[in-house]
C-alpha cells in the first residue's frame, strides 16, 4: 500500500510513533484548519503528529454550506480584506490545489425593483469579480446580467412576481468533508502522523510550559502520552474546553452559532443555476449540486451539546420558508431527504455579549497563545483555511523560524490533483473495461482525482468491486473498500456520513444499503458477526435519532432526541 493509505494498520502504527517520538508539531483537532495545519507544518520539513476525537471532519467541516467564497455578505459589510483573501484562496483551490474536489457553480441574485437597484448591486458584483482577478487569473466567469425572462430560462420554477431580473455571479462549492480528510491524507504522504479517534484529556507540562497532550484511544481504551516542542489547537468549538485543559488565563472566546442544510432531490425543481437570497438573519442559498440541491442556512445561537447538532422542525421549516419566496411550486417536509447542522465557531468580541447576536461577531481568525506553549486558532471559514494554517504555524514557530522555514502549500496540489486534467480528458474511455460511462468516470474523478487509478487496480483484482452498491447505485462496492483501506474509515459511520454523503443524500439515509456496506468493512476491517451487527445497530440508531430531532420544536428538544443515540465507539463495545 502507498504511504497515504489511512487504516487501522497505519492507525496504529501512527499512536506508537507518536508515544515513542518527540514531534516538532502536535496539532489538536481534525477539521479543515488542523488538517491545514498538519499539512503546512509536515511541507516546512517539520515532524508533525494530528489527533482528532472523532472521525475527520466530524464536526463542522463536514457541516458547512460547502462552498468557496469570497463572501457577498461581507462585502456589503465593507469587510474588503476578508473577501479578497478569501477570493484569491477560492481561485487557488479551483485552479492548483485541488481541482478535483472543488467546481465553479453559479447563482441569481435576484432584482426586486426595477433601474435603481440594478446599479447598485452590479457595482459590488463587479467588485467581487474585479478583486478575485487582482494578481491571478480567474477560473470563473465574469457575471452577467439577465431580465425576468432570461432567469426563467435558467431556471423555469421561479416565482414571476418576486424578481424583475438578476445578476449571475460564479462562485465555487466542494465537498467539504473530503476536501478535509485529502488534507489529511497529503499531510501524511509528506511524513505526518495521523489518528482519528483520539483523545486529548489533558496536556503536559514542563517548567509551566504545555510540552505535550496525555491522549485516550478511544478505540481500544488506552492512554498515551505525546510530546511536541510546539502544540497547536484548531479545536473549533471547542476551543474554549481545549484551553481549559492547559488551564489557561487568557485564550479565545468562541460562540457557536448553528446553520443547518436540507436536501431536495434534483427533479424537484426546474433550474440549472443557484439562487443567493437575503434573509432577515443571514443569507439563503439554493446550491445545485448533480443529484439533489442544497438549501440553506440558518444563524441562530447554539448552547446544545456541540458533538451532534441537529436541524429542529423549526428550523427546516424556516430554510422552507424562505426559499419558497422564489419558487413557484413551493416545496414541503415531505420534499425533504436530509438535513444536517452545524456549528460556526465565531469569535466574540473582547467584551463578551449576552450571545443573542451571533451574526454580527467577526468571523475573520485569530491566532494566540492561550498558555505558554499552547497555540490557539479560531474563526475564519472553509475557504480560508490555508491562511489561517500558515497564519498558525508562523505564530508557533517565531518570526526568526518562520523565516527560515517557509509556508510552501500554495504551491503544494492536494492529493489526487496532479495528473487530474488529463485523466478527466479521457473519462469517457477511462472505465471502458467495467462498464463505467463518462458520468460515472467523472463522479470518480470528482471525488478521488488521480487516486482513481488506485481504485481501478483494486477493481482488478477483485471485479465485483466495480459493482454499484445495489440499494446506492450512485456509488461503487470499491468505494467502500477504499474508504476503508485507504481513506481511515473505522466504523459504518465514518463510511456513511463522511466518504460517502449517504446519510442525508438519498431519502432512507442507506439504511438499505447497510448490509452490502457492513460486508464490505467486515472483510477489511477485521470485523466479526457480533462486530458487524453492532456496526449496524450503531449507525440505524443514529438515523433514527436524527429523524427524531427534526420533528422537535426547538433546539434543547431536538437535541434531546439525538442523545438517544450512544456514540459509535461505546456502541460496538457494548
Amino acid at each position: 500500500m502507498s504511504a497515504t493509505a489511512m487504516n487501522p494498520t497505519s492507525r496504529a502504527a501512527a499512536l506508537r510513533r507518536l508515544a515513542a517520538e518527540e514531534l516538532d508539531v502536535l496539532v489538536v483537532g481534525g477539521g479543515v484548519t488542523g488538517a491545514g495545519i498538519a499539512l503546512d507544518a509536515v511541507t516546512r520539513g517539520l515532524r508533525v503528529g494530528i489527533v482528532e476525537a472523532q472521525d475527520w471532519a466530524s464536526g463542522t467541516s463536514s457541516r458547512s454550506s460547502k462552498l468557496l467564497h469570497g463572501g457577498l455578505r461581507y462585502l456589503q459589510a465593507l469587510d474588503f480584506k476578508l473577501v479578497n483573501e478569501a477570493l484569491h484562496e477560492r481561485e487557488l483551490l479551483l485552479a492548483t490545489l485541488a481541482p478535483h474536489l472543488a467546481k465553479p457553480v453559479s447563482f441569481l441574485y435576484p432584482l426586486t425593483k426595477k433601474y435603481i437597484e440594478r446599479p447598485y448591486v452590479a457595482a459590488g458584483i463587479t467588485l467581487y469579480d474585479v478583486m478575485a482577478r487582482l494578481g491571478a487569473k480567474a477560473t470563473t466567469p465574469f457575471h452577467r446580467h439577465y431580465r425576468l425572462s432570461g432567469v426563467q430560462k435558467l431556471f423555469p420554477d421561479v416565482r414571476p412576481d418576486v424578481m424583475v431580473g438578476a445578476i449571475r455571479y460564479w462562485d465555487a462549492r466542494v465537498d467539504d468533508s473530503r476536501l478535509t480528510l485529502t488534507l489529511v491524507r497529503t499531510a501524511v504522504e509528506y511524513g505526518a502522523l495521523a489518528a482519528s479517534r483520539v483523545k486529548v484529556t489533558d496536556f503536559t507540562k514542563t517548567a509551566g510550559r504545555v510540552d505535550g497532550a496525555e491522549v485516550t484511544d478511544l478505540e481500544s481504551g488506552e492512554s498515551l502520552t505525546i510530546k511536541a516542542k510546539h502544540v497547536i489547537a484548531a479545536a473549533g468549538v471547542w476551543t474554549e474546553q481545549t484551553q481549559d485543559l492547559a488551564e489557561a488565563q487568557g485564550g479565545l472566546k468562541v460562540l457557536a452559532s448553528k446553520g443547518i442544510h436540507i436536501v431536495v432531490p434534483k427533479e424537484r425543481l426546474d433550474g440549472e443555476v443557484g439562487f443567493i437570497l437575503q434573509t432577515e438573519k443571514s443569507v439563503l442559498f439554493i446550491i445545485p449540486w448533480e443529484r439533489y440541491w442544497v438549501i440553506g442556512t440558518t444563524d441562530t445561537p447554539y448552547q446544545q451539546d456541540f458533538t451532534h447538532p441537529v436541524a429542529s422542525a423549526a428550523d427546516i421549516d424556516y430554510v422552507i420558508d424562505h426559499a419558497n419566496v422564489v419558487l413557484s411550486k413551493p416545496i414541503s417536509r415531505d420534499d425533504v431527504i436530509g438535513t444536517w447542522a452545524g456549528l460556526r465557531p465565531l469569535l466574540q468580541p473582547a467584551t463578551k455579549g449576552d450571545g443573542t447576536a451571533s451574526t454580527k461577531v467577526s468571523r475573520e481568525h485569530t491566532v494566540t497563545e492561550a498558555a505558554p506553549g499552547l497555540v490557539t486558532i479560531a474563526g475564519g471559514k472553509l475557504t480560508t483555511y490555508r491562511v489561517m494554517a500558515e497564519d498558525a504555524v508562523d505564530f508557533a514557530l517565531g518570526e526568526a523560524q518562520a523565516k527560515a522555514r517557509p509556508s510552501l502549500t500554495k504551491k503544494t496540489p492536494l492529493l489526487g490533483a496532479t495528473g487530474y486534467s488529463v485523466l478527466s480528458a479521457q473519462a469517457d474511455s477511462l472505465g471502458a473495461e467495467f462498464g463505467w460511462d463518462g458520468r460515472r468516470v467523472r463522479h470518480l474523478l470528482d471525488r478521488y482525482g488521480s487516486e482513481i487509478n488506485t481504485l481501478i487496480a483494486q477493481c482488478r483484482e477483485q471485479a465485483d468491486l466495480a459493482e454499484p452498491l445495489e440499494h446506492a447505485p450512485d456509488y461503487l462496492r470499491v468505494e467502500i473498500g477504499y474508504g476503508c483501506t485507504h481513506e481511515g474509515a473505522l466504523h459504518l459511520e465514518d463510511l456513511l456520513v463522511n466518504r460517502t454523503r449517504l446519510t442525508y443524500e438519498i431519502a432512507d439515509s442507506g439504511l438499505a444499503a447497510l448490509p452490502e456496506i457492513a460486508g464490505l468493512a467486515a472483510e477489511r476491517l477485521g470485523w466479526d458477526e457480533g462486530r458487524k451487527a453492532a456496526e449496524i445497530d450503531a449507525y440505524t440508531a443514529r438515523v433514527e435519532a436524527e429523524r427524531a430531532a427534526a420533528t422537535e420544536p426547538d433546539d434543547a428538544s431536538a437535541a434531546q432526541a439525538r442523545s438517544a443515540a450512544p456514540e459509535v465507539v461505546e456502541a460496538v463495545k457494548a
